[in-house]
């Protein structure tokens, strides 16, 4: 069975593994980070190994082998105890040897860590004797990094050396997570630079170290994982003149976090100046500022979060912060600043103001109808404390608390002003707003006094120190997080491009050859966050310029905006429980470089957003306390008015930022990573799996890398000579850089591995810079011996250089023997290419021109095809045959015939062959076409022949067979005519009997009705004459009787019983219906009632003619005036026209009508004789109706043409 081929990966670590199954190794853990143990069995995939008991349990078995993929098993050193100053010197550089390192340092409170020229600060939380004193300053100075123990002042030294060398600024960069000492580092960073070359600067030393614990006491707050944690980032200058003693300084802060001010967690703290002005100011002050004995409990802003002091006399306890005492370090910064004791009054009152601000509750109006609130009545006495410290009226607080004005946007400057009542939460917000506008200004004007009070002359360079809130991630992380987050997003890039990348383009540059490494570029992250129009930033900013933004609204634009991003996800993908609990539109998870943070964003819009409403803005302006006003006068003359020109807070924070990295771009850097050792803020505990993690997040582990394979430490070839030439003797040197250092490295017996040389400068390997400085630097005895050993090598290379030069000439000489025999070679080569060249023409063309012999010789073919012009044809072959022969001799005669020439000839000759070709072509064509035309002739005729006897043929049997189908058609009529007259005789017969029946039958009614009549009225004439009574019976019933058995007669056998039916509904059923059996009833009734008609009419029409005209004809069918009409054109006015015998007359009418009054339509008709033949109705809109006799069943022809109304043509 074939076995799964492994990756070379792991091919390389069985190998190694194999070479070291003696040896320690470290295996991943999710608590320690990495524990140590020994392999016990490789496998495929795995590989198992037995842990070692923990320290202090040796005796104690393990809890057995484990099984881990093989990229989180590293090798161990040989001594897992050993210590080093730099991890660069560990045989086996990796991430489980670097926390192995920085574990064992940190328990011998070593808490310094070098990777090459990077610090790794871990915090003790507890103070390390001497660590920071005045001797470890001066014991620093000048000492080149790695000479003494790890140190923050040897960074900071190495910034000042670099900034010497180079000419250029210089940048330390104090970054990692809330809690790891970022703040004491930079203090200490500040001390050395001040103490080192600031004490000529007098009180300039003094005031930039005061600025920090100004700084802290304004800027600073207690959180869960940090009891003195910067709420804001400060970028320290300290710059320096051409001889490079302290000059100046200069502050820039970042992002001050407002809402601590209104809102804090249970376990946190606001800034620690509240509890400093609580704890430590004396009576007098806090009676004028309204405190008297209040505590922190009384206090609404104070008492959400953790309402104890710091202190030895109080209930919580750190080294660094202690609120009683540090306000008396406050008290006298401020004065060291310059700030007289009403200046510090004043500051005081502003936050002592925003202290009682918060105190202020509001409660609904029953008095307002528009839903509005006010001051509730306990908030009167904070309310009237508040007005007397800013210096307003009670009642003018009272109304821009709980009220806004509002300017209508067409009015301009004399626009309506409206005044819109707040809600409860609104004026909560209002209040708000106003205690974060008034100590954010509070804070800016701080810093803008300690610059203003530290004396700048003329800045030559500058060393910065960047001191900015690390990465965070709570349970809850909103607007202040992700801008704290975003910023260390940008400074990790920034890390990446200045360590990582350009470190690698530079060995590219200087051609060293190292390989390139991977590391994790946050790039697509930055983009996510800052894209000018689709980046979260953008999308925020867009939504506050709404008229009304909502959180929710923002947040699915986000979705929508990025709905694939890797680095965007939905809060239900977290895996921390809580989280998962947020809806879709309440908030969003980003993969920082550091790990997921979910943010809830139902307050993005709102901190976004820091302006004041103009009811508060007016009422601030107009105070009467000059110290507050002023501070709202200078920020006002910085911001435009309206909504849509306003600069959002992430708007302005990611200027700054910009600037900032702008400002780092444009220095050399240094980095001090500062790592937390323990959750919990306690001393001497180590939690590996956390540190672990901080690691691998600052680029630590990736810098590991690439130190292992590169070159730390670099110096330029000038730099170096003009360092160690004054060590030199004169005839060292005066030699060249380059070669010097070539030089002294041989001399000093250098390894190749431990150095490189570049382009422009020298590369050593980790570590060996050190050595080498050392070296320099021993007793003369030792530099003597050097010294004579760089003057042994240079003539030992000087002596080199002479044999080299030696058996340079000589092979110099057989290569110009070599080049002389070969140059007559080429001679000849050449010759005989330039005869080639200029004789090609020539014979190019006698080529060409012989081959136009072939089309000769088929021309020649040609003409034995002809049958006439054979000969004149013949004879033009053979002129054109001379003409080639002629050609090729002249251009053999003439040797000076140019090749445009040449070419002149020979298309000539290819003119003539060619029209003599189309000639011959012609003629056996035209014989070919002569021969084809008079085939042509003869095949039609023969098909005309053909044609006419196919046309004769097929004429004769179409006439025989037209004979028999008359005579098909004469047999099939006369047996039709046969058919129908013995139908026709048998109807008849039919007829007479039902006739004559149906007469019987009406006879036989007739007589009794009139016998019934008769009887009747002579018992009547009796009755009148003998007063005899008679009974009168119904008139109707006898007749009715005989009529209903006349009728029963009629119906016998019949479907319908159409007796009640109108002789309108006979007829228009008729003309309407499609049920042909009850067509046929109603026409049989139709006829019957007609012939009644006929029958009554006939025996009560008046005897004889008057005045020449019919009787029967005088009917009231028409006026009068018709029939005269008729009977004047008919009867008497003209002749009758002579008509034949058998031949009807036939007749058309047109006749217009309203159909139900509405509808106009047209009835055409037609009368074959007395008869309707055909008749049509047009009716608009619809199509035609057509009547044809014999087609349909409405009507037969027996219909005289009297019966329907019709006297005469119209």
């Amino acid at each position: 069975m074939k076995s799964n081929p492994l990756t070379r990966n792991q091919i390389l670590v069985q190998d190694h593994l194999l070479l070291m199954s003696s040896q320690k190794v470290w295996v991943s853990n999710p608590k320690d980070g990495f524990i140590l143990g020994e392999i016990v069995d490789l496998g495929s995939e795995k590989v198992t190994v037995e842990p070692d008991p923990p320290p202090g349990q040796r005796g104690r078995l393990s809890s057995g082998p484990v099984a881990v993929p093989y990229e989180y098993v590293y090798p161990a050193e040989d001594s897992s105890t050993e210590d080093y100053d730099d991890n660069c010197s560990l045989m086996y550089l990796n991430e489980a040897t670097l926390l192995n390192n920085v574990r064992l340092r940190y328990q011998r409170n070593q808490i310094y860590t070098y990777i090459a020229n990077m610090l790794i600060a871990v915090n003790p939380y507890i103070e390390i004797y001497g660590l920071y004193s005045a001797e470890s300053i001066k014991r620093y100075q000048g000492c080149s990094l790695g000479t003494l123990p790890p140190h923050v002042f040897a960074i900071g030294d190495k910034a000042f050396r670099d900034m010497k060398v180079t000419k250029q600024s210089q940048s330390i960069i104090v970054s990692g997570e809330s809690g790891a000492g970022k703040t004491e580092s930079t203090k200490y960073i500040l001390r050395y630079l001040c103490g080192s070359w600031g004490s000529a600067a007098g009180s300039i030393e003094q005031k930039i170290l005061d600025a920090n614990p100004v700084l802290e006491s304004f800027g600073n707050a207690k959180t869960t994982r940090n009891n003195n944690s910067s709420r804001f980032g400060k970028f320290i200058e300290i710059h320096f003149e051409k001889n490079y003693k302290v000059t100046g300084g200069f502050i820039s802060h970042y992002l001050l976090e407002k809402s601590r001010i209104c809102t804090l967690s249970p376990d946190e703290r606001s800034y620690h100046i509240f509890y400093q002005l609580l704890a430590g100011a004396q009576p007098e002050l806090k009676q004028k500022l309204g405190l008297g004995k209040l505590g922190l409990n009384d206090f609404h802003y104070l008492r959400q979060g953790c309402v104890q002091f710091f202190g030895t006399k109080a209930t919580l306890h750190d080294p660094i912060v202690d609120d009683f005492k540090d306000f008396a370090h406050l008290e006298q910064a401020l004065g060291r600043f310059g700030l007289n004791e009403s200046e510090r009054l004043a500051i005081y009152t502003v936050v002592a103001a925003v202290l009682h601000l918060g105190n202020i509750k509001f409660e609904d109006d029953p008095d307002d109808q528009r839903g509005g609130c006010r001051v509730s009545d306990m908030s009167e006495s904070p309310l009237r404390l508040v007005s007397g410290l800013l210096g307003v009226d009670p009642d003018e607080l009272r109304q821009a608390l709980t009220s806004r004005v509002m300017q209508t946007a067409k009015g301009g400057v004399k626009g309506t002003v409206i005044m819109v009542m707040l809600k409860v939460y609104e004026a909560n917000n209002a209040r708000d707003a106003l205690a974060k506008a008034m100590y954010s200004r509070l804070f800016d004007y701080i810093v803008y006094r300690i610059n203003q009070s530290i004396p700048f002359q003329d800045s030559f360079t500058y060393i910065g120190v960047l001191d900015i809130a690390g990465f965070e991630f709570f349970t809850v992380n909103s607007f202040e997080q992700f801008c704290i987050n975003y910023c260390n997003e940008k400074l990790q890039q920034f890390f990446n491009e200045r360590v990582l990348s350009d470190e690698q383009m530079l060995y590219e540059k200087e051609g060293l050859g190292v390989d390139r490494i991977e590391y994790i570029d946050n790039s697509d992250c930055i983009e996510l966050i800052e894209s000018p129009k689709l980046g979260i930033l953008s999308i925020l900013d867009e939504e506050s310029k709404l008229p009304k933004p909502a959180a929710s609204h923002f947040t699915s634009e986000v979705h929508k905006a990025f709905p694939t991003h890797f680095r965007l996800a939905l809060p239900r993908k977290s895996k921390i429980k809580e989280h998962r609990e947020i809806r879709d539109e309440e908030g969003f998870l980003i993969r920082h470089f550091a790990g997921a943070v979910c943010y809830k964003t139902t307050q993005f819009i709102e901190k976004n957003n820091d302006a004041l409403h103009a009811s508060l803005e007016g009422l601030v302006q107009e105070s009467k306390n000059p110290f507050l006003k002023g501070l709202f006068t200078l920020s006002n003359q910085q911001q435009q008015k309206g909504k849509l020109a306003y600069v959002s807070v992430a708007s302005k924070f990611r200027t700054q930022l910009s600037e900032l990295l702008e400002k780092l771009r444009g220095t050399g850097t240094s980095f001090i990573r500062c790592i937390k050792p323990n959750a919990k803020m306690i001393p001497l505990e180590f939690e590996g799996g956390q540190i672990l993690s901080q690691l691998q997040s600052a680029g630590m582990t990736s810098v590991l890398e690439l130190m292992q394979r590169g070159f730390p430490s670099r110096v330029h070839f000038s730099s170096l000579y003009s360092t160690y030439k004054n060590l030199l003797p004169p005839k060292l040197s005066s030699l060249d850089p380059r070669f010097f250092c070539r030089a002294l490295f041989k001399a000093l017996g250098l390894s190749e591995e431990d150095f490189r040389f570049g382009l422009t400068r020298v590369f050593f390997r980790p570590g060996k810079f050190k050595e080498f400085d050392q070296i320099m630097r021993n007793d003369p005895e030792s530099l003597a011996q050097m010294v004579s050993t760089v003057a042994k090598w240079i003539i030992q290379s000087k002596w080199k250089k002479t044999q080299y030069a030696t058996l340079s000439a000589i092979k110099l000489k057989n290569k110009i023997q070599y080049r002389r025999e070969n140059l007559i070679i080429i001679q000849k080569t050449v010759r005989m290419h330039l005869a080639r060249k200029r004789n090609r023409p020539r014979y190019k063309g006698i080529m060409k021109i012989r081959k136009l012999n072939s089309q000769i010789f088929a021309m020649g073919q040609t003409v034995g095809k002809l049958k006439k012009d054979r000969e004149s044809s013949q004879r033009d072959v053979e002129i054109l045959q001379g003409d080639l022969a002629n050609a090729i001799q002249v251009i053999k005669r003439n040797a000076n015939l140019k090749e445009p020439d040449i070419e002149k000839l020979y298309q000539d000759l290819l003119t003539k062959c060619d029209s003599l070709v189309k000639l011959l072509s012609q003629r056996v064509e035209a014989e070919k076409n002569a021969e084809e035309q008079a085939r042509a002739r003869k095949i039609q005729e023969e098909m005309e022949r053909q044609k006419r006897e196919k046309e004769e043929a097929m004429k004769q049997k179409l006439i025989e067979e037209e004979n028999r189908r008359r005579k098909a058609e004469i047999e099939a009529r006369r047996k039709e005519e046969e058919a129908a007259e013995e139908l026709k005789a048998k109807q008849a017969s039919q007829n007479k009997k039902l006739q004559a029946k149906e007469e019987v039958l009406l006879t036989g009614f007739t007589a009794a009705a009139e016998q019934e009549r008769r009887d009747t009225e002579l018992a009547f004439r009796l009755a009148q004459e003998g007063n005899v009574t008679v009974d009168t019976p119904d008139n109707n019933n006898g007749l009715q009787l005989k009529r209903s058995n006349y009728a029963a007669v009629s119906k016998v056998g019949k479907k319908f019983d159409l007796s009640g039916w109108k002789y309108s509904e006979l007829r228009d059923t008729i003309n309407t219906s499609c049920d042909v059996e009850l067509l046929e009833a109603c026409r049989e009734e139709f006829h019957r009632r007609l012939k009644v008609y006929h029958a009554w009419k006939a025996k009560n029409k008046g005897g004889g003619n008057k005045n020449g005209v019919m009787t029967d004809m005088m009917s009231e069918r028409a006026p009068k005036s018709v029939y005269q009409h008729m009977q004047s054109n008919y009867l008497s006015s003209s002749p009758t026209p002579p008509t034949n015998e058998g031949q009807v007359q036939q007749r058309y009418f047109r006749i217009p009508f309203n159909k139900d009054g509405q509808n106009k339509v047209l009835w055409y008709a037609h009368f074959d004789g007395q008869y309707i033949a055909r008749q049509m109705e047009i009716h608009g809109g619809r199509p035609p109706i057509v009547l044809v006799t014999g087609e349909v069943k409405f009507f037969n022809n027996f219909v005289k043409i009297m019966k329907f109304d019709f006297s005469r043509s119209r």
